[in-house]
């Protein structure tokens, strides 16, 4: 087995060896040429932007590993993007967003969500509690098995990464 690295195969080259196989398999997984096409170019651009040349040893691997958190990504904002349409679809039309609105809103949950998946599971994991489920620090202590001062630390790092996102 030969060793590619992006200094051997250009990235052009890459491309057109293996977009083909790329899309097809983002296709079966989604149902959808123009996504799976969209989600593919999504790839490449991020393995574009990567900072430092990569070992390939397997290509097809590598870019399966990519595409399936690009896919990941794609998903966790079509279900983002749904729970706010279904809570918009409840309320009175004299008090639906704008289009404009909903736009600026689906982009600062996008963010928030950003921010919450790079904080430590636990944390995230408490400040949902507490946020969704409306469950107190005591519930939440008792629920996850930890002490409420780690529940209180927990939930001071999820909203300091909240506050630094409605800062930028």
């Amino acid at each position: 087995m030969t060793t590619i690295s992006s200094k051997d195969l250009p990235l052009a080259d890459l491309y057109v060896e293996h977009q083909p196989w790329l899309f097809g398999w983002l296709r079966r997984k989604l149902g959808c040429g123009e996504q799976a096409a969209d989600l593919a170019q999504d790839t490449f651009v991020q393995l574009m932007a990567a900072e430092q040349v990569v070992q390939m040893h397997e290509p097809r691997a590598y870019l399966t590993v990519i595409a399936k958190r690009v896919l990941f990504n794609h998903w966790r904002r079509r279900d983002l993007e749904q729970a706010y349409l279904d809570a918009l679809a409840v309320l009175p039309e004299e008090y639906a967003p704008s289009a404009e609105q909903r736009m600026l809103v689906m982009e600062a949950l996008e963010q928030l969500d950003h921010a919450l998946d790079a904080l430590p599971f636990k944390v995230k994991q408490v400040f949902l509690l507490n946020q969704l489920q409306e469950l107190t620090y005591s519930e939440i202590s008792a629920q996850l098995a930890m002490p409420v001062i780690t529940v209180r630390r927990y939930m001071k790092q999820a909203i300091r990464a909240c506050c630094l996102v409605s800062s930028d």
